[in-house]
């Protein structure tokens, strides 16, 4: 029973701002990690940005200074703040969360779309 919310997508200019959040609620008591993964048309999902529960970060180099990721502990929920958006941010959003270092599996939301353009 364990869900992730996302919201925050929608449709915005170049260069405009966007900030999606994600909250894990259910049976999950710990996260290790939690990103955001995107999925653009024709193309293959890839890794936006990711954050440890210690506070480590990595971010896609297409991504890097344009986007900031962040998350309450205490909530359970991850932000990422997208800025400087292109076009070639458009795509659908997914949330993803990895409850233990010790094991690779992750739970997945359904996405939010984001959309660049004028």
């Amino acid at each position: 029973q364990v869900q992730l919310v996302e919201s925050g997508g929608g449709l915005v200019q170049p260069g405009g701002s966007l900030r999606l959040s994600c909250a894990a609620s259910g049976s999950i008591f710990s996260i290790y990690a939690m990103g955001w993964y995107r999925q653009a048309l024709g193309k293959q999902r890839e890794l936006v940005a990711r954050i440890t529960s210690g506070g480590t970060t990595n971010y896609a180099d297409s991504v890097k200074g344009r986007f900031t990721i962040s998350r309450d502990n205490a909530k359970n929920t991850v932000y990422l703040l997208m800025n400087s958006l292109k076009p070639e941010d458009t795509a659908v959003y997914y949330c993803n969360v990895r409850p233990s270092v010790a094991y690779e599996y992750r739970y997945w939301g359904q996405g939010t779309q984001v959309t660049v353009s004028s």
